[in-house]
C-alpha cells in the first residue's frame, strides 16, 4: 500500500497533475530506494538518481528540492504500509485477547517488513540522524498509535481508555527501537528479543480491564 496522495504530493516542490507527471515521481522515489539499498543513504545522489531515471538533474529537483524531501517522501510511503499492516491486524478484534494477538501481529510484520528491506533499515536510521525527520518520525507514531487506539479501545473500560492510549503511543515508540536493535542481532537472539518485548506489552495490557458487554452492545449498535 502506498501513501495516501495528499501526505505525498505535501513534500513535493510540484505537484504532480497529470499521470505523466505522476509515473515519474513514482520512478524518482523507485530508484532512489534502491540505490539507498545498495549503497546507503549517502550514497544516494540527486544526480545519480536523474541518470539512472532517464532525465536531467533539473527533472528531479523539479519535485523534491533536496534529498532529504526524497527521503520524507519514502518514508510516508514506508509509514502508509505499516498503518495498512495494523489496521489489517486489528480488524475484527472483539476482545482483549484479541488485542494483545493483534499487538503481537503487529511487532511480527513491522520486523519483516524492516529486516527484508535494506533501503528502509537504512531509511530509518537516517529519520533518526536528522531532528527534522526525527520529529516526523514521532508524528507518524503518535498516528499510528492513535488508529490502534481507534480500533480497539472501545473494548476496553472507558474509565481505562485515555491511559490506554498513553500506554499505546509509548510501546510503539519503543517498539521502533527494538526492531532497529533486532535486525542488527542474529537472527535466534533478534527472536528471542521480540518474544521479551511481547511479554512487556502482555504485562502492561494485563492492567487493563475489559468493558461490560453492555456497553459494547451499546456501541456496536450506534
Amino acid at each position: 500500500m502506498t501513501a495516501k496522495a495528499g501526505d505525498l504530493e505535501q513534500r513535493l516542490r510540484r505537484r504532480p497533475k497529470q499521470e505523466r507527471s505522476r509515473g515519474r515521481v513514482e520512478e524518482i522515489l523507485r530508484v532512489a530506494k534502491e540505490l539507498i539499498g545498495e549503497k546507503g543513504i549517502d550514497g544516494m545522489t540527486m544526480r545519480e538518481v536523474a541518470l539512472l531515471t532517464g532525465g536531467p538533474i533539473a527533472s528531479v529537483y523539479q519535485y523534491f528540492p533536496n534529498k532529504s524531501a526524497i527521503i520524507a517522501m519514502l518514508y510516508e510511503q514506508h509509514s502508509a504500509e505499516t498503518r495498512a499492516g495494523i489496521e489489517v491486524s486489528l480488524s475484527g478484534v472483539q476482545d482483549m485477547a484479541g488485542i494483545r494477538d493483534a499487538a503481537d501481529a503487529i511487532l511480527n510484520g513491522y520486523y519483516l517488513q524492516v529486516a527484508g528491506d535494506p533501503a528502509i533499515q537504512d531509511l530509518l536510521n537516517a529519520i533518526q540522524a536528522d531532528k527534522e525527520l526525527q520529529n516526523m518520525d514521532i508524528v507518524e507514531t503518535r498516528r499510528q498509535a492513535e488508529l490502534f487506539c481507534a480500533m480497539s479501545s472501545h473494548l476496553l473500560e472507558t474509565t481505562d481508555r485515555e491511559r490506554f492510549g498513553r500506554l499505546v503511543f509509548l510501546l510503539f515508540q519503543l517498539a521502533g527501537g527494538v526492531v532497529r536493535l533486532a535486525i542488527t542481532l542474529p537472527a535466534d537472539e533478534a527472536e528471542m528479543m521480540l518474544v521479551d518485548f511481547k511479554q512487556i506489552i502482555h504485562g502492561q495490557l494485563a492492567g487493563f480491564r475489559a468493558a461490560d458487554a453492555p456497553e459494547l452492545k451499546a456501541q456496536e449498535s450506534a
